[in-house]
């Protein structure tokens, strides 16, 4: 017995040896640490860790990860060693690969850690470690801060056209006895900063921080300045910028009405435990004017530009040995802001721009075409007499020299020539009037730059459609001009600021688009931070920009939130605080981001429980001011309709959208556990909704109120319609769109971005094809036919006071990969894609005859390509390493598919769709 089971135990181990044995399938790729690629500076305490597995043979099939083990040390070399001094998690039998919380030892601040990550595949075999990763953490606790806020004397005087004073420069000298092995400087700022070190700018982001609630917070940035710094005299100068810091909404009696920083490091030699010196902001750091100022005052319509006067120019303000002699003592300042690291990726200088026509006009002025409207920094070389000026004006239409007061000067100083170059503020346009110069520049004299927030690109998309495939392209490129400072503005020229009715129009767009969880992230605890503030409706030389005590003779509501974060400012409705519902769980879909929920599950019931206050007998009532209780939101003709009103329409839409927000936020409620929240928010839109039924459903043509294609599909959307009703409902939006409006779209923002949703969670690509084929007003292919480089605000183009840079109608961007690459989430999956569905569209081969794309979500990269001959379909599908899916097609077509692979397996059906499930692999199938 004993000879037996000896015998059997042999055989046993043989087995599993030579299982393990053989090339590994997988290899952990792409290391990040909440969300971002070796992140610096940042204040989490339980990061998140993450990888992405790389097959090792691009033919095989069903590759998946069955156990991880991480390793997170103080120094490489122990990593080269094997060693996990600070966390070690020896093998974990698991298949996740996204947000691995760090439990190892307490993190400590401005310390770098570095890891590595090792799995085991579907056979048990183990991978090649990956390579090394690292983060840096910032000063994780407040009493860790030993430097003063400083600045300037100088303050912005309210009630000018132009800002009065010039961004200062902050500098410090100090002697060092060697080179340091160490040097991390946390620098925040309130207003725009830049680095500099011994005549040397720290880092290649721009216009730094990102934008912050700065009544509240201000976000520093991690600087590695030990190689900058040398034996002997050195210099550490801060060159500030005006910006933010005299936006009127965030003025408050602690800070004053100008650009302020604090910044410490401490320095450390090569083995010194202790620092050799802490370097800190303080009043014994000096300061000067540079020679920039911010033209125009931050402000509504009048965000303006800069003014370089190369009379004031200092060619030693960044040198070690130039005296302070001539320099004033800094302004010591004490504001009250929480101090915490920017967790998003910096803002930098990305495609550059070149212009395509300069044209000599006949009142001696100079008009550049730089072909493509854009938001970001120009550069212009001139020359001419000492102190004369060379205006720049920016326009996004062709028939206006300046669009929004947006303008920029150079003052000639002695030398006779120089080059005018953005550096704290930005412009917006295709066209630059140039006034004041002598001569015809050249086209070499002069340049553009899109400057964004420097997330990475995920996806990419091609179809046979060249309207299809210019929507596309122009949709991404408006949401990459509308991204600068780690949240979306409503446009970059007139007011930047963060509207949640425009998020709502743009987010899933984006997320399809570009890797934006730390940009997401990000963007919420803005919104956590605004709530409990009302919306401000008014500017700085008004009386009515302070935050007020009272909305419209109520009480303020801890749970209200303003129309837009971080700003304040701007008008708006129930959809766009409900953001905060919205947006958390979309991420959650997206990414499979439990902590995004978690974090922002107490604004999400405040919310809610503000808009209780708001509702009787299960409907929500009109309130605030004017700007308080928008519906949908620039519909075609919406100017001459009036859209901000107080009919029948905007009160069903609000309501119905209010039933989306409890729904999503019973979902949410689930997810993590908040079972009584659930039930309730639950009941509430059972209640509600028969509340709107019974007061807007119109039993004559089965369609809601004004029987808008808002109205109708907010009401599907948040499951209004009873489920007898709901496929009425749906035929009446259909009629809506094909025969009321002939194929064409008939909603604004807000609507729009519901009206999207609900078509690609249906399935109806037919629908959204044809509103996005149409060439005639209003649609897409109208702003195409009009010369259009950008998405509008508006359906209609010539309407004065506004952008034609806007975040209105970027909707579509999702559809393209969702539907017509056909790449759908898995709503049970609770994985991000990990889980997803396959499903080409239903479109005729007459629409569309091919497309290809690509979406590189956090756990891999989906590739579909699809060719449509006849009635025959060809299909080819990636699967990432340690994900599935599962292919939906027509049962008709499902009879006549083959596929060589024999990885294909059949599941079933489901809703007039046969399903079959995909392991991870590559494959060609064709149905005849």
């Amino acid at each position: 017995m004993k000879k037996m089971y000896f015998t059997w135990l042999l055989l046993l181990l043989g087995t599993a040896i030579v299982a393990a044995a053989g090339k590994p399938s997988v290899l952990p790729v792409r290391l990040r640490c909440e969300y971002l690629l070796n992140p610096r500076g940042i204040d989490e305490l339980q990061p998140r860790l993450s990888w992405t597995l790389a097959a090792t043979d691009s033919n095989a099939h069903a590759q998946s990860q069955k156990a991880y083990r991480i390793l997170v040390a103080v120094t490489e070399q122990e990593l080269r060693e094997n060693k996990g001094s600070i966390w070690s998690t020896g093998w974990v039998n698991s298949d996740e690969m996204q947000h691995i919380t760090y439990k190892g030892k307490p993190l400590q601040s401005d310390q770098s850690y570095y890891w590595k990550v090792s799995v085991k595949d579907e056979q048990g075999r183990i991978s090649d470690w990956s390579d090394v990763a690292s983060w840096t953490t910032g000063l994780l606790q407040a009493t860790d801060w030993k430097a003063t806020w400083i600045g300037s004397d100088e303050y912005f005087k309210p009630g000018k056209q132009e800002c009065n004073i010039f961004d200062p420069w902050l500098r410090k000298t100090f002697d060092l006895k060697a080179a340091p092995e160490k040097a991390n400087i946390f620098v925040a700022s309130v207003g725009y900063h830049e680095l500099y070190v011994n005549g040397k700018k720290m880092g290649d982001g721009v216009m730094a921080p990102a934008v912050t609630n700065h009544t509240k917070r201000a976000r520093y940035v991690a600087y590695d300045i030990a190689s900058a710094l040398r034996p002997g005299r050195n210099v550490v100068v801060l060159w500030l910028g005006a910006s933010w810091s005299i936006f009127g909404p965030y003025n408050t009696p602690d800070k004053p009405k100008a650009p302020i920083v604090i910044a410490q490091a401490a320095i450390y030699n090569k083995g010194n435990v202790a620092p050799v010196m802490l370097l800190k902001t303080d009043d014994s750091w000096h300061t000067q004017n540079s020679p920039n100022r911010l033209a125009g005052v931050w402000d509504f319509g009048r965000m303006g530009g800069e003014i370089w006067d190369a009379n004031h120019e200092n060619p030693d303000w960044d040198k070690a040995l130039s005296p302070d002699d001539k320099w004033r003592n800094a302004t010591a300042y004490h504001p009250n802001l929480v101090l915490s690291a920017q967790m998003v990726e910096p803002n930098k200088v990305m495609k550059e721009i070149k212009p395509v026509s300069v044209e000599a006009r006949p009142d001696g002025s100079f008009r550049v075409d730089m072909g493509v409207n854009f938001a970001g920094w120009t550069a212009v070389r001139v020359k001419g007499l000492p102190g004369e000026r060379i205006d720049f004006q920016y326009s996004e239409r062709a028939k206006d020299d300046m669009t929004f007061s947006l303008h920029s000067a150079y003052i000639i100083g002695p030398s006779g020539e120089g080059e005018f170059h953005n550096r704290f503020n930005y412009s917006s346009g295709r066209w630059i009037t140039i006034r004041g110069l002598k001569y015809k520049p050249s086209l070499e004299d002069i340049r553009g730059w899109l400057v964004r927030t420097d997330y990475e690109t995920a996806s990419t998309f091609a179809c046979s459609d060249s309207l299809q495939n210019w929507i596309y392209d122009r949709v991404r490129w408006t949401y990459e001009n509308l991204s600068l400072g780690g949240y979306v503005v409503d446009c970059p020229q007139r007011e930047r600021l963060g509207y949640g009715g425009d998020a709502h129009a743009t987010c899933e767009t984006g997320m399809y688009n570009y890797h934006l969880g730390a940009f997401y992230t990000k963007w919420m605890e803005d919104w956590r931070d605004v709530q409990g503030s009302e919306s401000i409706v008014g500017n700085m030389f008004d009386t009515t920009w302070a935050h007020k005590g009272v909305m419209s003779g109520r009480a303020l509501h801890k749970g209200i939130l303003p129309h837009t974060a971080p700003t304040y400012m701007g008008g708006g409705g129930p959809a766009w605080g409900g953001i905060c519902v919205s947006l958390p769980w979309f991420l959650y879909q997206q990414e499979g981001d439990r902590r995004v929920l978690e974090r922002n599950f107490e604004m999400i019931k405040n919310w809610l429980s503000f808009l209780d206050t708001q509702t009787k007998d299960h409907l929500l009532q009109r309130f605030g001011g004017d700007w308080d209780f928008l519906g949908d939101w620039l519909w075609p003709g919406a100017t001459a309709e009036g859209m901000n009103n107080n009919k029948p329409q905007t009160v069903c839409l609000n309501n119905c959208y209010r039933v989306f927000n409890l729904r999503t936020a019973a979902k949410i409620a689930r997810v993590i556990g908040k079972t009584t929240e659930a039930a309730q928010w639950e009941q509430q839109a059972a209640l509600s909704s028969k509340a709107i039924n019974d007061r807007f459903y119109n039993v004559a043509d089965h369609s809601y109120s004004d029987s808008s294609m808002a109205n109708l599909a907010a009401a599907l959307l948040a499951e209004v319609p009873p489920a007898s009703l709901r496929d009425s409902v749906m035929a009446r939006l259909e009629k809506e769109i094909l025969v009321n409006h002939k194929g064409h779209i008939n909603v604004g923002i807000t609507g729009g971005a519901i009206l999207f949703k609900l078509l690609r969670n249906e399935g109806r690509d037919d629908l959204i094809y044809s509103m996005t084929s149409q060439t005639t007003y209003p649609g897409w292919g109208y702003m195409k036919a009009n010369d259009a480089t950008t998405i509008w605000e508006m359906w209609e183009k010539d309407l004065p006071g506004h952008s034609l840079l806007h975040s209105s109608y970027l909707y579509p961007g999702a559809w393209y990969i969702n539907g017509v690459a056909g790449i759908r989430q898995d709503p049970q999956s609770g994985k991000g894609f990990r889980h997803f569905v396959i499903r080409p569209p239903l479109l005729t081969a007459s629409q569309l005859s091919w497309a290809h794309a690509s979406f590189a979500f956090s756990a891999g990269e989906i590739k579909t390509a699809w060719r449509r001959d006849g009635s025959g379909l060809s299909l080819e599908v990636t699967v990432p390493p340690n994900c599935s899916a599962v292919l939906e097609l027509p049962q008709q077509q499902a009879q006549r598919v083959t596929e060589p692979s024999g990885f294909m397996k059949a599941k079933g059906t489901k809703n007039g769709f046969a399903l079959f499930e995909l392991p991870a692999g590559k494959y060609s199938l064709r149905t005849l």
